[in-house]
């Protein structure tokens, strides 16, 4: 009968209802039960709490349940220096160079700053091994010509992906397309502002990229042997200085110095062997920072003042990467030592002295007290016979033996 009454009232009340509150109803059911859905898959411990028994002690948030991580620690900062009018990657590309020379130097710490400096005419200058390439490519390009030689392999062109069997006619369909293309889309993007120009960028970004990919290794640079953008791509930070004399040297003094006082390196690699850098790398000893020298004089000035010291051809072979965790180890031992041995404060010293001093005399002063009532309480208990013969013995030396046993036998 009850539920006979309480189904009709549920029928009333439904015909009562408004037809969107029904559907907020219905909604809200079905809402409240995705959401309980979301809650199990984004925790599942909240169901597998549902159904197992923990301890009291144990949480959801306990150590027990999540792994802790243990804390890393810091490793030192790296800067690496490099003067390019001194030292200049010569048998190698500079892109290979900095690579390698970014490789052996990780084993000190975190590379985070690369600087190289050097005036125009190092970038302009190009050594004897490239001019020799470029003549041999030259005499290749006039065989070629004459039908003498054919190449092996014929040319690809990594834009568009033709294929090519003479090399001058590579490098002019390269030059009359892709170059020309490359052009149009840097006017395009030079001459849009605001919100074109960032579309532009981003349309094109792939496009010339794999244009200056390409460009790289087939077009021969107008100025030098493309030094600087090399080192650039390598991550280095490059600065052209004044054609002055040692205007390099004295700019990556002052940038090495800036460094050192705001602390944001704790080992500085030099790349030279400038003589001149002497009393840079005798500061950064005297602040407790590492230094390490990379060029090719094995007895110079630089490499006995410095830490470490490596040769181009050791970085190039990787050699130098295996030499430096030996380094390193070094260093370890030599700060283990340092915080083990003794060093001479003169103040704490003075203060310890004191300190020791004043204890002294408190301890004679209280046992000299200590003594004058231990001797007054032994002339009372003792008599005057007795005395006398403390006296007696006390003024024969202890190492006096008595060799007459008839005294002793009295004295007893």
């Amino acid at each position: 009968m009850k539920n006979f009454q309480f189904l009709r009232l549920s029928v009333a009340l439904y015909h009562q209802t408004p037809l969107h509150m029904l559907m907020f109803l219905k909604f809200r059911n079905f809402s409240h039960s995705i959401k309980s859905t979301r809650l199990k898959n984004r925790n599942p411990r909240f169901e597998l709490f549902r159904f197992c028994h923990f301890d009291s002690k144990l949480g959801l948030g306990s150590s027990s349940l999540t792994p802790t991580l243990s804390p890393q620690k810091p490793q030192n900062n790296v800067a690496i220096f490099w003067d390019l009018d001194n030292k200049p990657p010569k048998t190698v590309s500079p892109f290979e160079a900095a690579i390698k020379l970014k490789t052996a130097v990780c084993s000190f710490g975190f590379v985070k700053y690369m600087v190289a400096y050097a005036n125009r005419h190092a970038f302009s200058y190009v050594p004897q091994v490239v001019r020799e390439e470029r003549k041999q490519r030259k005499s290749l390009n006039q065989l070629e010509n004459k039908g003498v030689i054919k190449p092996v392999e014929s040319y690809l062109c990594r834009v568009c992906g033709r294929n090519f069997y003479n090399n001058e006619k590579f490098i002019n369909h390269f030059k009359q397309i892709h170059e020309r293309e490359q052009q149009k889309r840097l006017n395009q993007i030079e001459s849009a502002r605001g919100k074109r120009r960032v579309m532009l960028v981003g349309k094109y970004a792939m496009k010339m990229q794999k244009y200056k990919n390409a460009a790289r290794d087939i077009l021969t640079p107008k100025v030098g042997y493309g030094l600087a953008d090399e080192l650039k791509r390598a991550g280095f930070w490059v600065r052209t200085v004044l054609d002055k004399p040692q205007a390099a040297d004295v700019a990556l003094k002052d940038h090495m110095v800036d460094m050192m006082d705001k602390r944001r390196a704790e080992c500085f690699v030099l790349v030279s062997d400038d003589s001149d850098f002497v009393h840079v790398l005798k500061e950064a000893k005297s602040r407790c920072l590492k230094t390490v020298v990379v060029g090719d004089v094995n007895d110079g000035a630089l490499k006995r003042v410095a830490d470490a010291g490596f040769s181009w051809q050791e970085i190039l072979m990787g050699k130098a990467k295996k030499d430096a965790e030996t380094v390193v180890g070094r260093w370890k031992d030599r700060d283990v030592l340092k915080r083990l041995e003794w060093t001479y404060d003169p103040d704490v010293e003075k203060n310890l002295h004191g300190m020791v001093y004043e204890f002294d005399n408190h301890e004679s002063k209280d046992e000299c007290d200590g003594n004058d009532g231990e001797d007054g309480d032994i002339d009372n208990i003792l008599d005057g016979d007795d005395v006398g013969c403390l006296q007696k013995e006390d003024a024969r030396g202890w190492w006096e033996l008595d060799s007459n046993p008839e005294v002793t036998s009295s004295q007893s």
